[in-house]
């Protein structure tokens, strides 16, 4: 009785012990990538959060918080749901169907719904290329030859099988691939980031035995590598970027490598403020502890077990061309040693339809660690390239088409008055607005974002402001900021646009804002530093903004 006795006891100090160990390890791991103030500082918001999540559960302030958050949810729906019952509305099928001309006019209806003025170049990013005619006009031509087109059966459509295979193969040609690259076409950036990641945690499963993969993303990373994480299980190991360059920290992301991680990534560059990592020493971490990087254009080159992704997606058809155009570059593709993947966004600076991106690979081999086969399903062999099933081959042509019609010349026109459209409004911001405003870091492409210096200013207030004059800018945050993705349309608009950001920040400092003037910019963001809770409210509002989408007017 006595033996058994002790070894109960003895199992429950050996359980005790397993746990305590355990959670020390992931504490000693937390103090090791970001230091003993950050290390607190998280172990404090924690407790607080959860303490405030209490809080508020109970009934005398869930009620008061519920009411606030569905006023601001139906604040949101009367802007987002066009309530106008002109506009033709449709809750079921129609009994007898429309005819042609019917159509033609309901159509017209909608396009013509009050919009922001992306056609006048007041809009960060969006449509890219504006109202060219002789691009609307190949990808209408496109979609009418491939409209009932389907790549997953090649045989039934060949011609949209060697598109495909064309279009990946302009793409790498365009990063440098080596010869033994691979790719697919997928249907945006966020499609092409998950594949990247599907592939680097198969293959650390895989070849590697880790059951528990990580990845190393800087914070200026796209979500979609967040989005990646919650949809394969990977860890995702976020580390800061230095508060000047707006660059991947390196000695954080060498410290938050380890056993478990199977990619690094890099942005050329990154969505926030249009700064690009350091991919060069990135791709020599990734060679050194033999993992993937990534990038988001996406960059991807293979040595021995040594991998690392690039996210090119907003790069896209900027970052190749700059050089040619006559801009300062940084190595940012596969020809830097340890890139072994790049997304890029055909859909933004290729002027392609929307839906349409490339993930690359150094070689074939890593791209055979994003497929799916099932060769015993009962329904046949069935196997697909891509997270979907069928695709629509008339994206696929339309792509196609615009990059063969643009061609080299056509793109490095583009790239030239793009960036030269940015660097007009960066420099005014620097010269002209020194004691309000700030650009973060030194961006190469076509995206700037700047920040507020002056204590008094609220910068999302100027966003606000900006959006009263019929703008639509980008708001990021930590730190709070706007930004701009300069497009074609932009390049006629400097004027109007720095005209304009100088009202709004103008009023900005002599108007006096109460509650009731707030804009959604600044309830928004305001709500998400607010408290603890910040990001739980925003992450509610969100929520709530997505079931706006399909609300029927």
């Amino acid at each position: 009785m006595n033996l058994l006795e002790n070894n109960k006891n003895l199992f429950k100090d050996i359980f005790i012990g397993a746990v305590l160990f355990s959670y020390l390890s992931k504490a000693a791991r937390e103090i090791y990538i970001y230091g003993v103030a950050h290390s607190i500082r998280s172990v404090f918001k924690g407790f607080s959060r959860r303490a405030l999540l209490l809080l508020t559960s109970l009934p005398w302030t869930k009620k008061q918080i519920d009411d606030e958050l569905n006023s601001a949810l139906s604040d949101l729906d009367s802007k987002m749901v066009i309530r106008d019952p002109s506009l033709p509305t449709h809750h079921q099928l129609p009994t007898i169907g429309h005819d042609k001309h019917s159509v033609h006019q309901q159509l017209s209806s909608l396009a013509n719904i009050p919009h922001s003025r992306w056609e006048d170049g007041r809009v960060s990013g969006a449509v890219y290329y504006g109202d060219s005619g002789d691009i609307n006009d190949v990808i209408i031509e496109a979609f009418s030859r491939f409209s009932v087109s389907n790549p997953l059966h090649p045989d039934v459509f060949p011609g949209i099988r060697a598109m495909e295979a064309q279009v990946v193969s302009m793409v790498l040609n365009m990063y440098n691939a080596p010869q033994d690259a691979a790719g697919t076409t997928t249907s945006g950036g966020t499609e092409s980031i998950l594949l990247a990641c599907l592939a680097y945690r198969n293959w650390s499963r895989q070849t590697q035995g880790v059951s528990h993969p990580e990845m190393v993303v800087p914070e200026t990373a796209h979500a979609a590598f967040s989005k990646a994480s919650f949809y394969f299980g990977i860890t995702l190991r976020r580390v800061p970027v230095d508060p000047h360059t707006r660059k991947a920290s390196l000695k954080h992301v060498k410290r938050a490598i380890n056993g478990n991680t199977c990619m690094l990534v890099a942005s050329a560059p990154n969505f926030p403020d249009g700064n690009v990592d350091d991919i060069v020493e990135m791709g020599a971490l990734a060679k050194r502890y033999k993992v993937g990087l990534h990038g988001r254009v996406v960059l991807a080159y293979t040595h021995s077990n040594s991998h690392s992704s690039v996210d090119c997606c907003l790069g896209s058809f900027i970052m190749p061309f700059l050089q040619s155009a006559g801009f300062a570059t940084t190595p940012f593709d596969f020809r830097v040693n340890g890139v072994t993947s790049i997304s890029c966004d055909t859909h933004k600076y290729g002027f392609a339809p929307k839906g349409s991106s490339v993930i690359m690979y150094a070689n074939k081999t890593w791209r055979s660690f994003q497929y799916y086969s099932q060769p015993d399903w009962t329904g046949g062999v069935y196997a697909s390239p891509t997270l979907a099933g069928s695709r629509p081959g008339a994206l696929i042509a339309g792509t196609w088409a615009v990059l063969t019609h643009v061609g080299v010349d056509g793109y490095v026109r583009s790239c030239g008055e793009i960036v030269r459209a940015r660097q007009r409004i960066q420099r005014a911001i620097e010269t002209d607005y020194q004691a309000d405003l700030a650009v973060m870091g030194q961006p190469l492409g076509s995206v700037v974002a700047f920040t507020s210096v002056n204590p008094a200013l609220n910068i999302y207030t100027v966003g606000d402001l900006l959006h009263e004059k019929g703008f639509s800018l980008n708001a990021v945050a930590n730190p709070p900021a706007l930004h701009i993705a300069c497009t074609r349309p932009t390049v006629a608009a400097v004027d109007d646009i720095l005209s304009s950001l100088r009202w709004a920040v103008d009023q900005a400092k002599s108007r006096t804002f109460g509650k009731e003037d707030e804009g959604s910019m600044v309830a928004l963001y305001g709500v998400g530093s607010s408290t603890a809770i910040g990001p739980d409210l925003v992450d509610y509002l969100a929520r709530g903004f997505l079931d706006t989408m399909y609300v029927v007017s």
